[in-house]
């Protein structure tokens, strides 16, 4: 659409989100013009555990949850009262897919023994059979707790998260076999490739990706602390191994900062992603207006499942505190 088509659909949204007494979140995932509308209708652009927290503390009874499936049900899980609206419901997650409850369920049954962690980018179903949820941002902290108390842990979903978390704190950690189609597809020849190109650059890694990429990293740590990191570190240019989404952000806490994306091509590549999440990609402004006008696109989470997952949820934002 041209500029003046998406100046009349971003005024026809925040009327919307006047009129509904809705709040909208957006993950640093999604699309520039989306983060921006959430910063300037007092919403909430952040990572998956930030985006948690203010949607449990706002005061508006509608919450609209630009991201994937997952954080719409965390918000509704948190918030139960509160209707819970997402631009599309078919935005979902591959580590989400790649984890189905029945062979969960399953897997826990078969290792008793152990904790049940599992990332916050699973169903509510599987947060429910779980003892903790967390984030990139506490899952060392939350497992170095864990295993400081004796407990050895079964994990899920990311096998690369969960590798590093297990390096990092030395815990006996059993893990799923799952993996996110974005970070999975980074490439450590393309980064030494791109080093060479710019010697001084800083490497940011989220750690979903794999270990061969994480070795070449200045930083390794969530969205939230790879941003921080743009922020803090002295140096020009930075190769950030995460979605390219972040760039919005990052080019707003550090402006003049040179910033580029960390290579998927090479041997072995398939472009699944290209360093951008397919279904981020869907939240657009055009469902978002469609999605408040509509209301069909509205996260409902059964009582029963949604009080079992609000358990491991509570624990990981009372850790976190």
């Amino acid at each position: 659409m041209d500029p003046q088509q998406q100046d009349a659909l971003i005024a026809s949204i925040k009327h919307l989100l006047d009129q509904e007494g809705a709040t909208l979140v957006a993950h640093y995932y999604t699309a520039p013009e989306i983060q921006a509308l959430a910063e300037e209708t007092g919403g909430c652009v952040a990572d998956s555990l930030e985006m948690a927290r203010f949607g449990a503390n706002a005061d508006a009874e509608t919450i609209v949850v630009a991201g994937v499936r997952f954080m719409g049900e965390t918000a509704k899980i948190l918030s139960p009262k509160k209707t819970v609206l997402m631009p599309t419901l078919a935005a979902t997650c591959s580590l989400d897919l790649g984890c189905p409850i029945d062979a969960f369920d399953a897997f826990c049954t078969q290792h008793p023994d152990r904790t049940v962690v599992v990332y916050a980018n699973t169903s509510a179903a599987v947060k429910a059979r779980a003892d903790w949820v967390v984030t990139s941002s506490i899952a060392l902290d939350v497992v170095e707790h864990l295993s400081d108390r004796g407990e050895k842990i079964l994990w899920a979903p990311d096998r690369y998260l969960g590798a590093y978390v297990a390096q990092q704190t030395d815990a006996d950690m059993l893990l799923w076999d799952g993996a996110c189609v974005v970070h999975e597809e980074f490439k450590a020849q393309g980064i030494r490739d791109l080093k060479q190109v710019y010697p001084d650059a800083k490497v940011l890694v989220h750690p979903e990706s794999p270990s061969s990429v994480v070795d070449l990293a200045d930083v390794v740590g969530s969205t939230s602390q790879l941003i921080n990191a743009v922020q803090t570190l002295e140096a020009d240019t930075f190769i950030v191994a995460t979605d390219r989404g972040i760039f919005y952000k990052m080019a707003q806490k550090a402006p003049g900062k040179r910033l580029l994306e960390a290579p998927t091509a090479g041997e072995g590549a398939t472009c699944k992603s290209c360093a951008h999440c397919p279904w981020m990609a869907m939240n657009s402004l055009t469902l978002l207006e469609q999605g408040l006008t509509v209301k069909d696109q509205e996260i409902l989470v059964p009582k029963a499942l949604a009080d079992r997952a609000l358990k491991p949820l509570q624990r990981m934002l009372d850790f976190s505190r």
